[in-house]
C-alpha cells in the first residue's frame, strides 16, 4: 500500500503496509516508551507501557502489537496516555524488589527511565513478596528473581534471536517465573551463556557477576572493537573503567553479529589481567626459560625450520592455524605451508 497514510498526534504521516503503531511511530521520529518490546521479532504486548490512544477505540492500545490502518488517528502523548504508563509503571515497581540504590542496573534500567519520566516513586501500592531466592551458582550470570517484571524479553532473546531455547515462561498467577528447563538453575540447563537474556534485560534480573561492585554506568566509558577470540569479527562494546574492562556488550545493528555475542565474546576477557599472562617470547636453554626479545625468537625459528627441512624434507613440517586470528592471517599461514615450505602439512584449531 505505498503512499498510505495515518494521522499521529495530529499530522498526516506515512507508515509501511504490516507496521506497528510503534515502529511507524518511531520512523516518524516519535517516541515511545517500551520494555518488553525487540525489535524484529514477534511483539508480545506484556508490559503494557507503549499504550496510546486511538481514536474510535474503546480503551487504551497497545502500540507495538496494533498494526496501523490508513487514515487511523493516533496520540501518543495525552493525559489518558500519561496516566496509564504511570499506572503500570507503579505496579511494575511494586511487583518486585526494586530498590535502585542497591541495584547493579541502577543508571541502566529501564524500568527505573519510566519512574523517573512519571514521577513514580513506587509507595501507591503495596510491594508483593518476592518468593524465589536469587540464583548465583554459575559463573557469569546472577538471577535476581525478586528484580523480574516477567516482560519476557529474555526468553524471546533465547528462543529467536540465539535459538538455543534454554528459557521460558514458568508456572501461574502469582507464582509466574522465568525458567530453564525443568526449572533447574542456568548451569544445570541447556544454557550455554551466550549472555543474550542479559543483554536484552530492561531491569536488574539479569547482571553480569563480574560486573558486580566494579562500576556504575555512569562511571564507564564505551570503546567498540573487534572480538579477539575467533575469525568471525563481532563487534563489540569494552565497558572500561580507570583503563580496566568491567564489562563486554554487543554493537547494536552491526555486522556480522547484530548486537550477539558467544560466551567467550561476552565473558572471556579476564585474560587480558591475569599474572600468568606472557608478556615477552621465551627461549629455552639448557632445560630453563629464558626472555627474549622478538627479533632473536623469530630468527631462532626460522633457522630451525629451515635445519629441519634441509635435513628430512619439507613434510617434516606442520602447522596449525589458530581460530582467533582474522581469515586473513589464516589464509597467509596455510599459504605460507604450501608455497613457502611446499607442504600440505597445515590445519585449523577451530575443525578440531
Amino acid at each position: 500500500m505505498s503512499g498510505a497514510t495515518f494521522i499521529l498526534n495530529g499530522r498526516s504521516v506515512p507508515f509501511k503496509l504490516g507496521q506497528s503503531i510503534l515502529d511507524a511511530a518511531r520512523d516518524n521520529g516519535v517516541e515511545i516508551p517500551t520494555l518488553c518490546y525487540l525489535k524484529g521479532l514477534a511483539p508480545s504486548g506484556a508490559c503494557r507501557i507503549c499504550l496510546v490512544e486511538v481514536t474510535g477505540a474503546r480503551s487504551l492500545m497497545a502500540a507495538c502489537s496494533t498494526p496501523v490502518a490508513p487514515a487511523m488517528e493516533v496520540f501518543t502523548d495525552t493525559p489518558r496516555v500519561h496516566q496509564a504508563r504511570k499506572l503500570n509503571t507503579e505496579l511494575l515497581l511494586a511487583a518486585g524488589r526494586h530498590d535502585c540504590i542497591l541495584c547493579e542496573a541502577n543508571g541502566d534500567c529501564g524500568l527505573q527511565e519510566l519512574a523517573y519520566r512519571y514521577g513514580v516513586d513506587g509507595s501507591s501500592f503495596p510491594r508483593s513478596e518476592h518468593i524465589y531466592p536469587t540464583e548465583q551458582e554459575n559463573p557469569f550470570i546472577v538471577r535476581d528473581f525478586s528484580r523480574c517484571i516477567l516482560c519476557g524479553r529474555c526468553v524471546q532473546a533465547c528462543n529467536q534471536i540465539v535459538v538455543n531455547r534454554a528459557i521460558s515462561q514458568g508456572y501461574r498467577g502469582k507464582d509466574s517465573k522465568i525458567v530453564t528447563g525443568g526449572d533447574r538453575p542456568y548451569h544445570e540447563s541447556d544454557c550455554v551463556f551466550c549472555g543474550q537474556c542479559v543483554e536484552v534485560c530492561p531491569t536488574g534480573a539479569l547482571t553480569e557477576k563480574k560486573l558486580r561492585g566494579q562500576g556504575r554506568p555512569w562511571e564507564t566509558k564505551r570503546i567498540r572493537t573487534t572480538c579477539p577470540y575467533c575469525g568471525v569479527g563481532c563487534q563489540m562494546w569494552l565497558h572500561v573503567k580507570e583503563d580496566r574492562i568491567v564489562k563486554v556488550t554487543a554493537v547494536e545493528g552491526a555486522a556480522p553479529n547484530d548486537g550477539r555475542l558467544c560466551v567467550k565474546g561476552r565473558f572471556g576477557y579476564d585474560f587480558l589481567y591475569s599474572e600468568d599472562r606472557l608478556k615477552t617470547p621465551l627461549i629455552r636453554e639448557n632445560g630453563r626459560f629464558r626472555e627474549a626479545s622478538w627479533d632473536e625468537a623469530l630468527d631462532l625459528v626460522t633457522a630451525k625450520f629451515k635445519e629441519i627441512i634441509d635435513r628430512d624434507g619439507p613434510d617434516a613440517v606442520a602447522g596449525v592455524s589458530c581460530a582467533r586470528s582474522i581469515n586473513e592471517d589464516s589464509y597467509q599461514m596455510q599459504k605460507l605451508f604450501r608455497a613457502v615450505f611446499k607442504t600440505n602439512n597445515i590445519d585449523h584449531c577451530a575443525r578440531t
